[in-house]
């Protein structure tokens, strides 16, 4: 696409496409809300009730807040985070006891001698609890600034009762649908439709294989990087228009960023860093901080220590010299307007004057704190905060650009000249909801587009330093053209002499095997449902599909491998494990089987399970992966988004073990030749 016209007629596509995913995605939140039950909400992590309300406060920023603290179940994964939109709900009294000891009851699918898993999760939906349409939802949204565990800080609106949230002990709190990051996409959208100049420039070169523009001068030399990894930082510093850093599995994509961004601010004053997500936002300001560079990280970190916050926006701003005069001036206003006197002809001389106060000493705290900052880092959404209105910056580094829609990548680069752009669209992609819009192209990222357009402003990053190299080679082959290779340290490292790095536990068999031969194992060991259950079974469209009998495969394999190691050799040097499912049935059935088996009690700080977008990003010695589809049909499901099982089977630095249904997943190629890899291993 050369002709002018045709970046804006594929952005108004986009447009289109996002409209429909908006649309998709708000209808789905309002059936969710209106026809499903309080404990299903619940225990999808969605909403948390009865709530213990704390204090409320004003922050920093001049904020009402509120704390909330979860009374029951916290061993459910929630979806509460920095920035998301909630509201506040009351239910009726009288059924209320009676919700919440229902869900007890099942104890998060905890009975399971008594309920199996999938009766456990049918049992919530047939719970006789609260339904949405007899809850009672205050009239105001608030915001969440902070989570840690079980303690959430929700900002609120000057108006909202508080007295009636603190008062009623039958208060919840739920996830409201966000329109404020819809909002800010169409917005990015349209401004680069319209745009001029350099943003102009930008969108008609992304959308062209017109040739991106660089400088001209010598390579750089870095002694502690690869020459693939420097390579990408060369590309970076040559680059006037763009850059991308394509970072497969373990090749060190955030140490090549960081030392990127670190050789920019020798050329700049000042950098904009951005990501998907909030982890993603605190991991590389985490790294860069100990590159000794001054980061402001715009919005709360996800993960909540000292070390984080230290270099958060509201922390900096507190501990300014300034702060405490500013505070005394603005609860002179709240008490001002809490105690205005009919006929005070000096209110608004008197209002007018600490509001000027306050606005110039939020000015001068501002500058001082930006000013001092050499990286401003916040998620692609946050980069629209009021915070940065007006500020401009020579480069924008974008991390987990794979992960990202194309219209939220448009939102910090209008402050942008330049974009490097980093990750691996061979990972996992970016959420849609609608089939449709997917089917459409709304799936295809930014990066994606530039490296069709653009590849000679890609680097492949080509050294990994994670797994044992027949557990790599596989993803390298299908994934990256074979070009990705091991760093020696790693090539052969095992937990086991003459251990095989990769396996596979065919389900298939086991349907026609005795189930005494099964469990030939320990004393300890789990005992295995009857051989003809390795069937997946589906348990409603709020939790997928689940196949109990492989789950149970799954530990008595993790248990048979543990033996073989020794329980003191994995306890002193602190083996890690990861059990990965695709569907979250799965993973809250494997959860509660490990909480409950006794072999695996010493083991359980050691032990995660997770699906495969809860581990991108992470790395264990050993993986189990449980696929649990087997059907006589071969239906797979989203098992056919190779991306997502490429970050499954690369997560393992010593030890893969598959458990799944070969006669079922082979009928696909991609798992055909997983399957006849990993044979060929043993032979």
């Amino acid at each position: 696409m050369t002709n002018i016209t045709s970046p804006i007629l594929a952005l108004q596509q986009q447009r289109a496409l996002l409209q429909l995913e908006y649309q998709t995605e708000k209808e789905a939140y309002r059936r969710q809300t209106e026809e499903k039950g309080l404990a299903r909400l619940i225990k999808r992590g969605e909403a948390w009730w009865p709530l213990r309300i704390g204090k409320s406060f004003y922050n920093s920023l001049n904020q009402l807040c509120i704390e909330v603290y979860r009374t029951t179940d916290e061993e459910i994964e929630h979806n509460f985070e920095f920035g998301k939109p909630v509201m506040f709900f009351r239910g009726k009294q009288q059924r209320g006891r009676e919700s919440i000891d229902a869900i007890d009851s099942i104890d998060s699918i905890e009975t399971i001698e008594t309920i199996d898993a999938i009766d456990a999760i049918e049992t919530i939906d047939a719970i006789a609890s609260i339904e949405p349409r007899e809850l009672r939802y205050f009239n105001f949204t608030g915001t969440v600034s902070f989570v840690d565990g079980d303690r959430m800080v929700v900002v609120v609106p000057d108006t909202a009762p508080l007295a009636d949230l603190q008062s009623n002990y039958q208060v919840g709190v739920q996830l409201s649908f966000d329109e404020t990051s819809y909002k800010m996409m169409f917005d990015a959208l349209d401004r680069v439709m319209r745009a001029k100049g350099r943003l102009g420039y930008l969108r008609d070169l992304f959308y062209s294989r017109q040739k991106a523009e660089t400088y001209s001068f010598a390579p750089m030399h870095f002694p502690y990087l690869n020459k693939t990894q420097e390579e990408a930082v060369n590309k970076v510093l040559w680059a006037k228009d763009v850059a991308i850093v394509h970072g497969p599995p373990g090749t060190g994509k955030t140490t090549t960023l960081v030392e990127a961004i670190y050789e920019t601010l020798r050329r700049e004053p000042q950098v904009l860093v951005c990501a998907q997500s909030n982890m993603a936002v605190d991991w590389i300001s985490e790294k860069l901080v100990d590159r000794g560079v001054p980061v402001l990280r715009i919005g709360n970190p996800s993960r909540v220590n000292d070390k984080m916050l230290s270099f958060t926006y509201e922390r900096r701003f507190e501990s300014h010299p300034d702060y405490e005069l500013l505070w005394a001036i603005r609860k002179a206003i709240r008490d001002l307007r809490a105690h205005r006197k009919r006929g005070d002809d000096k209110y608004h001389q008197k209002m007018e004057r600490l509001k000027e106060r306050a606005t110039e000493l939020e000015i001068r705290i501002n500058t001082q704190l930006f000013g001092e900052a050499r990286v401003i880092a916040c998620t692609l959404v946050g980069s629209a905060n009021r915070l940065l209105d007006g500020q401009k910056f020579g480069t924008l580094f974008i991390d987990e650009a794979a992960q990202a829609l194309e219209a939220a990548c448009w939102i910090p680069i209008r402050r942008c000249s330049r974009v490097i752009l980093a990750g691996d669209h061979c990972q996992l992609p970016p959420t849609v909801k609608s089939i449709a819009a997917l089917k459409a192209g709304l799936g295809k990222t930014l990066m994606e587009r530039i490296v069709d357009n653009k590849p000679e402003v890609v680097t492949l990053l080509q050294m990994q330093y994670r797994m044992n190299e027949e557990i790599m080679r596989f993803s390298s082959d299908w994934f990256y053209g074979n070009r990705v290779e091991s760093a020696p340290e790693v090539k052969f490292r095992s937990i086991l002499d003459l251990d095989i790095p990769m396996e596979w536990i065919d389900t298939s068999e086991m349907r026609n095997a005795d189930d005494k031969s099964i469990e030939e194992t320990t004393e300890n060991s789990l005992s295995l449902p009857d051989s003809s259950l390795f069937k997946e079974q589906f348990v409603g469209e709020s939790f997928g599909r689940i196949n109990k009998a492989e789950a149970e495969l799954t530990l008595l394999t993790l248990e048979q491998y543990f033996e073989r190691i020794g329980k003191t050799r994995i306890l002193n040097e602190r083996l890690d494990v990861g059990i990965i499912s695709p569907y979250r049935a799965q993973v809250q059935y494997l959860r509660h089987r490990i909480k409950k088996h006794e072999y695996f009690k010493p083991f359980r700080q050691l032990i995660s399970v997770n699906t495969v977008d809860g581990f991108q990003g992470q790395e264990r010695d050993i993986i189990l992966i449980s696929l649990v589809r087997s059907n006589d049909e071969g239906q797979i499901g989203f098992l056919r988004d190779l991306r997502r099982m490429n970050v499954a089977i690369t997560r393992a630095r010593m030890k893969l073990i598959i458990l799944g249904d070969s006669q079922t997943m082979t009928r696909h190629p991609f798992y055909q030749k997983l399957y006849e890899y990993i044979k060929a291993l043993k032979s």
